[in-house]
């Protein structure tokens, strides 16, 4: 039996208007039956005017999901579930696990004395602390301690294993991997560590020390395509944003924001994905914009709301929403008294490699979107 057949006509110079007729139609099963079909029929789906993102604005709500991750603990090991994760699902994404556009996340927790087993893939991945003492991770031999609201990158095909120690407490991050971008390429690879672990071979902390320093770079010499700071501490990351804010007046899209870079190169901490902190000042409001790229923010400090694409999410401490490429955003800080952080995952440095992104103010009402 022939496919229902698609049409996708607009009456628009310059596009795709041809009306079914039955030869048509017989000439479309024909193509069909060779694997092929006309390009006129689909060509205005495939090639939009403007980006259509099938993932929707999410907010995910920490202290609503925070009992049922501790749970996860009672119900399977480490060992069993090879990462005890509980991901956010994006309902326009569930065919490929992403919370927003081509990213994943979730969030993982482990009890003192656990360890999850050491492997490599080829997706890329980072983690941001969100609560819990003792955890760290261990990077192709160089092992890091994690306190809240550090940023920690596994880069792809690295060996990296997670564990609490034994005097520690419960620990959750939020993990956040470029998986379903790596699978739409179609060049995912797995490998569980032959030896399950990997052996601590350098100080701990030693990358932070050695690349963290402000101003200076080291006379070691890093060539990979990733960053060698596999760890960005909170506590100078929040000095920095404070210094900042006070010599500038800061974007008016987004605050005062400062990219996490790669020491070595000033570039993005990863090939496939960016990351930046950003304050929002007492009482502060941005305007709207939008702009290619998905964006996944976590809130580090402070409490406030953003409005995106006219509805309005409310977020505190620990919170996670998503915006979905080229929808229009805009963020507030709820306080008048106290800053709040917005921690930021983005594919940007994919849009920027190929030459794809491009940014939008909102030209109406003064730059705020109105509630819808």
């Amino acid at each position: 039996m022939a496919r229902p057949h698609e049409n996708h006509r607009e009456d628009v110079a310059g596009r795709a208007n041809v009306e079914d007729t039955p030869e048509l139609l017989a000439y479309y099963d024909d193509l069909d039956r060779f694997g092929a079909g006309a390009l006129w029929t689909v060509a205005n789906k495939i090639e939009p005017w403007e980006p259509k993102s099938t993932s929707v604005p999410m907010l995910w709500r920490y202290n609503d999901l925070r009992g049922h991750v501790l749970r996860s603990v009672d119900l399977v090991t480490p060992e069993k579930a090879g990462r005890r994760v509980i991901y956010l699902r994006n309902p326009g994404r569930d065919d490929v696990a992403a919370a927003v556009g081509w990213l994943y996340s979730g969030l993982q927790v482990m009890h003192p004395g656990e360890a999850a087993s050491a492997h490599r893939h080829s997706a890329s991945a980072v983690r941001f602390i969100l609560e819990g003492a003792g955890a760290y991770t261990v990077v192709d031999g160089h092992k890091m301690t994690l306190g809240r609201n550090d940023f920690v990158l596994t880069p792809n095909g690295t060996w990296h294993e997670h564990a609490v120690a034994a005097d520690g407490s419960p620990s959750i991050w939020q993990d956040c991997l470029d998986i379903p971008f790596v699978n739409a390429m179609e060049a995912n690879f797995y490998e569980v560590h032959p030896d399950l672990s990997q052996g601590v071979a350098y100080t701990v902390d030693d990358m932070t020390k050695t690349w963290g320093n402000a101003g200076l770079t080291p006379s070691t010499q890093w060539s990979k395509p990733y960053s060698p700071m596999f760890k960005y501490e909170w506590e100078p990351t929040y000095e920095a944003l404070c210094r900042y804010a006070a010599c500038t007046e800061g974007s008016p899209f987004d605050g005062v924001l400062m990219e996490y870079v790669n020491p070595a190169t000033n570039g993005p901490v990863m090939r496939t994905m960016g990351a930046s902190m950003q304050m929002l000042r007492p009482g502060e409001a941005t305007k709207a914009h939008r702009h290619t790229g998905s964006y996944l923010y976590t809130v580090a400090k402070g409490s406030g709301y953003s409005i995106i694409n006219g509805k309005r999410f409310d977020w505190t401490e620990r919170d996670i929403f998503c915006v979905p490429s080229w929808a229009w955003h805009e963020h507030a800080n709820a306080s008048t008294t106290e800053d709040a952080c917005l921690f930021c995952l983005s594919d940007i440095p994919v849009m920027r490699a190929l030459g794809l992104y491009r940014e939008q103010a909102f030209g109406d009402n003064g730059g705020h979107q109105p509630i819808l």
